[in-house]
């Protein structure tokens, strides 16, 4: 499937502009290298723009040994790739973005577009270094939109609730769930997806862990990740996931986190303020990829749609979750994704905060009917998020976008993809 244009790649353009170093992060395989190339010919001020990649053993070397010669070698933007697996280069990045602030400042920003397969933000020795240099973007795999290459701005229509003509060139969701994946495998058979998430697995939990981090029981990382998947859209509990993998819970959330620094997981945050009212604070987790989510569950996303009701409604909530953090990395919204859930079991699936504080709630509902019954979280939320709330949105499989109150509607899965 050939996608000509990422819907971050402006957003980056952009950060190019106002900071000289620009890490775009994000899962093995999710396309940076191919996005980063994209951008060759019209990124850096003299046209010289050039693009290495780890991948090759000799310019890891050359950047190892020398990493300052390496970088000052050049006269315009340097796209690196794979940029985590000389980590030295960080300390230089630093040095040589200080000194073009001092003799240049107007012209210093845009001279460095690195990517990598880690999460270095969890790596405070390296993050520190470039802190106030360098900007962050993830890029995550396909989100829905881009996989059909849509135009529009699902998370904008969904904030300012704007539903009309949404139930035209309806997707499936199972379909739309194939589609929003990793490039390699986008709308691909069940047996193509398997046997890649065999090969990708094996590259990431026994390659590139190895160079990121020291496990004593490296071997324990795909139980952990099947674990964490019969876990998908509940909270986390580090110590029941310890006892199921027989760890220690400091072990046990210390290999959580190495698997999230990979991308394959990540945690929504709980939503809550200084308010009386008792809120459960803990986060919720889900697989970085619903077609991983499946793979690890041991089941087709068909079979499991068919055979598996309430499995299904997990799957979907997963989907959903990963579908808002990758339109969160590029929309004209800047929103914060949470969860909300009171000690007493009301609870809404996701809360988007606004910059301005506002918050907006999202329920998801498998069945093709919603009733007025299906908004009482939002309903518990909003009496307690007050004029902060601005609306809430049940989304479900009918086709039609119904109002049930002011700035309550239920809404079709396909508004993600409009």
């Amino acid at each position: 499937m050939k996608i000509t244009v990422r819907k971050i790649a402006p957003v980056i353009q952009d950060v190019l502009r106002i900071s000289p170093v620009v890490f775009i992060n994000g899962p093995r395989q999710a396309g940076k290298s191919t996005l980063v190339q994209s951008l060759l010919g019209q990124v850096g001020k003299k046209g010289l723009a050039e693009y290495i990649t780890f991948d090759s053993p000799i310019q890891m070397a050359a950047a190892s040994a020398a990493p300052e010669a390496f970088l000052q070698s050049r006269q315009d933007t340097l796209i690196i790739d794979e940029v985590q697996l000389v980590p030295e280069l960080f300390r230089a990045l630093k040095a040589i973005a200080d000194e073009l602030r001092l003799k240049d400042k107007a012209n210093a920003n845009g001279r460095f577009l690195l990517t990598g397969s880690a999460n270095i933000l969890a790596l405070p020795k390296l993050a520190d270094s470039l802190v106030g240099r360098m900007s962050v973007i993830t890029l995550y795999p396909f989100c829905t939109a881009e996989a059909i290459n849509g135009k529009g701005d699902g998370l904008d229509r969904i904030l300012n609730m704007d539903f009309a003509g949404i139930n035209s060139k309806r997707l499936k969701v199972t379909d739309a769930i194939k589609l929003a994946t990793y490039p390699e495998i986008s709308g691909k058979s069940d047996k193509d997806i398997n046997a890649w998430f065999d090969g990708y697995l094996a590259t990431i939990l026994m390659r590139d862990v190895k160079m990121l981090a020291e496990l004593e029981k490296i071997s324990a990382l795909p139980n952990l990740l099947r674990i964490l998947a019969t876990r998908a859209g509940n909270l986390l509990n580090d110590a029941d996931i310890a006892r199921d993998m027989g760890l220690n819970p400091v072990t046990s959330k210390f290999y959580r986190n190495v698997i999230k620094m990979m991308f394959l997981t990540f945690d929504v945050t709980p939503w809550y303020r200084n308010i009386g009212k008792r809120l459960v604070k803990s986060p919720k987790g889900y697989l970085a990829d619903t077609l991983l989510l499946c793979h690890m569950l041991g089941f087709s996303l068909d079979d499991i749609d068919k055979n598996k009701p309430d499995l299904f409604g997990h799957v979907l909530e997963n989907y959903v979750a990963t579908e808002l953090i990758k339109l969160l990395t590029f929309s004209n919204t800047k929103a914060q994704l949470h969860h909300f859930r009171t000690s007493d079991g009301k609870e809404v699936d996701f809360v988007l905060e606004k910059q301005d504080g506002s918050v907006f709630a999202i329920e998801i509902k498998r069945s093709e009917l919603v009733s007025i019954k299906d908004f009482k979280g939002i309903q518990a939320f909003a009496d307690l998020a007050k004029k902060e709330f601005i609306g809430g949105i049940v989304l479900y499989s009918g086709k039609d976008a119904v109002p049930f109150g002011k700035n309550l509607w239920a809404v079709p899965f396909h508004i993600l993809w409009q």
